[in-house]
Order: C-alpha cells, then sequence, then structure tokens
C-alpha cells in the first residue's frame, strides 16, 4: 500500500514539474517568439494590457512614464501616463491601445511589457510567488532640471535644444517646441484618443509638426555652424589656423554667374585684403570659407562631413540616405531621429560652384540639434565621435540590473591635433567673434554661431534659422550643446544666430556646469 502511494505521490511530482516547466516556457522563455508570430498579435496586444508596464525613468529617478490600474476596462487593465505631460512627450512617444506606440514605448517595449528574455529571472518569480507580472524599468541619461530649463530659454519660440556629454555620447537634454503630452493618445476614451490623434497629425505648419521633433527628426540648413566640418576639413588636408587667404567682398562662384557675399554684405576683418582662416572663422566669413571649400575640395569635404556622421546624398532626386551612420532608432537611443545629410562627392563633379555653398552651410547641408551637438562633442572629445545614449540599464521588478547598454564610439571623426585647433578656433568665436552671447564668467566656452537662409527659390524671403553650437568643461562636468531658432524667433528677419541661440546655449552650459541641473 505503500508503495502505491509513493509511486502515485512521485507520479504526480513528475506531471506538476512537466505542467509547471510548460507554464514556465511559454511564459517566460518562449514569450518573445510567441509573441512575434503574427497570428498571435491581437492576443499579445490584449495580453500586454493585462501587465503592469514598466515605468520609464530620467537620470535622477523622476517618472517620465508609469502605468496604473483602470477601473474602465476588465481587458484593459491598465492605463499609460505620463506624469511629466510635453516635457518628455517626443522621447519617450507614446503607447495607445488605439495607434500602437512609437520612440521609447516602442523600441524598449520587449522590456517595459516584460517579454524580453533579461526578465526571464523575475517573470518566474512572479509566477511562483503568485504576484502579478510586471514589466521592466528604463533608466535613461535625460536631466529633468536641464529639460525644464531647455523649455523655459525657448519660450514661445518654435525651435530645439540639444545637449550631451561628449565623452559618453549621453543625452543630457532633447527639447523640442512644439512638444505634446502622450496622456491623450493613451486614455480610455477612444473618443479623447481620436482628437488627440487629430490634434497632432492635422497641423499644417511644417515647423509645428509635434509627432516630428525639430530637435532630432526633422532637418534644416546648418548654415555656418557647418564652418566647423569645412575647417576640420582644411585642418586635416596641412592648412594652418594662421594659413592665410583671400578676403574680397564677394566671391565669383565658377561655372556660374552667382557669387558669395558675407552676411549683411559685410567686409571681412574690416575690409582687409588678407585674413587668416581663425579670424575668417572667428567673424564667420561666408567668402573666405567658399573660397576654402573650393580649395579643399568636393572629395575631402565630403568624406570630412560623413567622419562626422552626416549622411552621403545625391540631391536632389535622393532624399533619404539607407547610409545611416548612427543606428538612431535602436537600444541604447532609440528615438525615431535622422542623421545630417550632405552630398556626395560624385554630386559635385559637375557643380564646382556647389562646393562652395556648401562649405558654409547652404546649398543642399541639412543638419538638425541633435547631429551638431554630436559634432561639437566630437571636437571636444578630442575628435571621438560618440554614438548617442539614451538608455543606460534595464531594472526587473525587484530592482535588479539585468541589461546594460555601453557607451560607444562611431569612430575618429578627426585626429586629437585637428580637435584641438578647432576647440581653439570655437574659443575664439566665444572670446571676441560672433558667439560673444554665450560668454560665461570664469568657464571657457567654445562654439560656433549660424544664420541660416532657407527661402525657397523664387518664394518670398523668409527669416533665418538661428544656430548656436558649442561645449564647455568645468567642476569635473562637460558639456555639448547645439540650439535652434525656427525663423529668426522672436527676432524675426533681424535674427542671428549669435543674438538669438547662443543666449540659450549659455543657459544650459552654466546650468550644467555649474551644479545647478
Amino acid at each position: 500500500m505503500n508503495g502505491r502511494i509513493r509511486r502515485l505521490g512521485i507520479g504526480l511530482l513528475v506531471l506538476f514539474t512537466m505542467l509547471f516547466g510548460q507554464i514556465a516556457y511559454v511564459q517566460v522563455f518562449a514569450a518573445s517568439s510567441i509573441s512575434q508570430n503574427p497570428a498571435n498579435a491581437t492576443r499579445q496586444y490584449i495580453a500586454e494590457y493585462q501587465i503592469q508596464r514598466g515605468p520609464i525613468l530620467a537620470a535622477d529617478g523622476t517618472a517620465i512614464a508609469v502605468s496604473q490600474r483602470t477601473k474602465h476596462s476588465s481587458i484593459f487593465k491598465y492605463q499609460r501616463l505620463y506624469p511629466q505631460g510635453e516635457l518628455f512627450g517626443q522621447i519617450t512617444g507614446y503607447y495607445s491601445r488605439n495607434y500602437g506606440s512609437s520612440e521609447l514605448e516602442h523600441s524598449m517595449n520587449p522590456w517595459l511589457s516584460g517579454s524580453d528574455a533579461s526578465l526571464a529571472g523575475s517573470t518566474l518569480s512572479d509566477l511562483v510567488l503568485g504576484r502579478p507580472r510586471k514589466g521592466g524599468t528604463v533608466i535613461t541619461t535625460l536631466q529633468p532640471s536641464l529639460q525644464r530649463l531647455a523649455q523655459q530659454a525657448l519660450g514661445n519660440q518654435q525651435g530645439a535644444v540639444v545637449a550631451i556629454d561628449p565623452t559618453t555620447g549621453d543625452i543630457l537634454t532633447m527639447y523640442s517646441n512644439p512638444s505634446y503630452d502622450p496622456s491623450g493618445l493613451s486614455d480610455p476614451s477612444s473618443d479623447t484618443q481620436t482628437k488627440a490623434w487629430n490634434a497632432l497629425t492635422q497641423v499644417q505648419d511644417p515647423n509645428a509638426q509635434p509627432l516630428l521633433p525639430t530637435a532630432n527628426a526633422n532637418l534644416f540648413p546648418p548654415g555656418s555652424t557647418f564652418k566647423i566640418i569645412t575647417a576640420a576639413a582644411a585642418l586635416s588636408a596641412g592648412y594652418e589656423q594662421q594659413s592665410v587667404w583671400p578676403s574680397p567682398h564677394s566671391l565669383a562662384l565658377p561655372g556660374s554667374s552667382a557669387t558669395i557675399q558675407n552676411f549683411g554684405g559685410e567686409f571681412c576683418n574690416g575690409g582687409a585684403s588678407q585674413v587668416t582662416m581663425l579670424e575668417a572663422f572667428t567673424e564667420s566669413c561666408n567668402v573666405v570659407f567658399g573660397e576654402i571649400g573650393l580649395k579643399v575640395g568636393a572629395d575631402k569635404l565630403a568624406a570630412q562631413a560623413q567622419a562626422f556622421g552626416f549622411c552621403p546624398i545625391d540631391p536632389p532626386t535622393q532624399t533619404t540616405c539607407a547610409e545611416n551612420p548612427i543606428p538612431f532608432s535602436e537600444p541604447p537611443f532609440g528615438v525615431t531621429s535622422v542623421a545630417g545629410r550632405f552630398p556626395s562627392a560624385s554630386y559635385f563633379s559637375t557643380r564646382e560652384a556647389a562646393v562652395a555653398i556648401s562649405a558654409i552651410g547652404q546649398e543642399n547641408d541639412l543638419a538638425n540639434p541633435l547631429q551638431m551637438a554630436l559634432v561639437s562633442g566630437a571636437v571636444a572629445n578630442g575628435g571621438l565621435l560618440m554614438r548617442p545614449r539614451l538608455v543606460t540599464e534595464i531594472r526587473d521588478s525587484a530592482g535588479r540590473v539585468v541589461q546594460r547598454f555601453p557607451t560607444t564610439s562611431y569612430g575618429q571623426a578627426v585626429t586629437p591635433q585637428v580637435a584641438g585647433d578647432l576647440t581653439a578656433m570655437m574659443q575664439n568665436v566665444v572670446n571676441s567673434g560672433t558667439g560673444t552671447y554665450a560668454q560665461i564668467p570664469g568657464i571657457q566656452v567654445a562654439g560656433k554661431t549660424g544664420t541660416a537662409d532657407h527661402t525657397a527659390p523664387g518664394a518670398p524671403a523668409q527669416p533665418p534659422h538661428a544656430w548656436f553650437t558649442g561645449f564647455a568643461s568645468a567642476n569635473g562636468r562637460s558639456i555639448a550643446v547645439a540650439v535652434i531658432v525656427l525663423n529668426g524667433g522672436n527676432m524675426g528677419s533681424e535674427a542671428t544666430g549669435g543674438h538669438v541661440a547662443a543666449p540659450i546655449a549659455k543657459q544650459i552650459i552654466e546650468a550644467w556646469l555649474r551644479g545647478g541641473a
């Protein structure tokens, strides 16, 4: 009798073990492959709303996306909330049962939903102990105080601010105006979601698309900020800061009746017939830098732009770039972004005049603040271009780190010596050139201004975009910043990068280096 009971007990134990193993396999180890089966898409979609989705946190622990239990539906048990509203909306993206997901909510979904294999341990523990299943926590590099400062500094002006740590590529702030609050898209009411979606998508102004952030997902002529890259190409080709260049009032473009003039038709360096590259860079002389571009040549100019992360294109037929040098849409970045654009060397083969125009950041040059922050960051980092990082690690429901995303580099954009020369030139811009509004007492700031024309051929003149990009280090901290204010901001046609964008950059740099952020 005892033997039969013992055999029955062993049999039940084996069956229980098999059953438990099957459940564990389905819910933990095979969850990812099952969820990717198209036949299970709807089921998986509903299942995600049965799980408390993990939070997204700023670097200091501030919650920027959370989930809470809702009483509105037995099927959709949890609702996504965004406590900071529009402040981080373009970075977290939205998680909506009607419109899907975007940005970090999309790229980090395997961890947020708890389906990634790295969370198998905590998922199994929840299963064994009968606890509700929870998603993982995403830790970002974002600094809330800098994000708020960027929002305040832009005010009602359309534009964007990006700041990174040049040594790691960590995104400290990335804010665009206009932004949006994703909460409407996750509201329990489908009508509310529809109204929110229509308000975000039915916008006529191409510069006021909340779902297309100015900071990282749109592109604009970089203007004279691109002269950093032209100067880098010249220095790498053997020219020096003190190399002397002719400085006429205008530059006749080869093979064309067009000319290049300095901003406002002014003379460079008081009308001197010759100036050094340092002087031309300090005063942002278009005529001289057009000539530098022609001397350096299209091949070296295009190669240098690509080394700084710009994507080669052949305009006007090619507008997108399959050779995106930086994988923006994947962790550790994970938000929809586009790299800058610069014509390929082959494009210039029959367009020599375009080389000079491209050398001053016009023609078909395109960039955004993220791209230009990376350029300044590379100069600050001894020429090493870091890949942007937005997510540092994933934690399970018990707070244990289950995955880390290390810092990585894109490669050496310029040599350390060239980076040192560029630093000196950019510091001169802030000390005595077009960027004096970025000066900070006790801190040496390096920078470059830009005032970019973007008027379409034959169209009425538009106010310029105002740019500033730069960097500084102090008190054990480093920061690289890029700012764009669209259409001159509150100054309109009177705007320059030095007057409009540089003061905003100054606020961000000073706050971070003084430890106030």
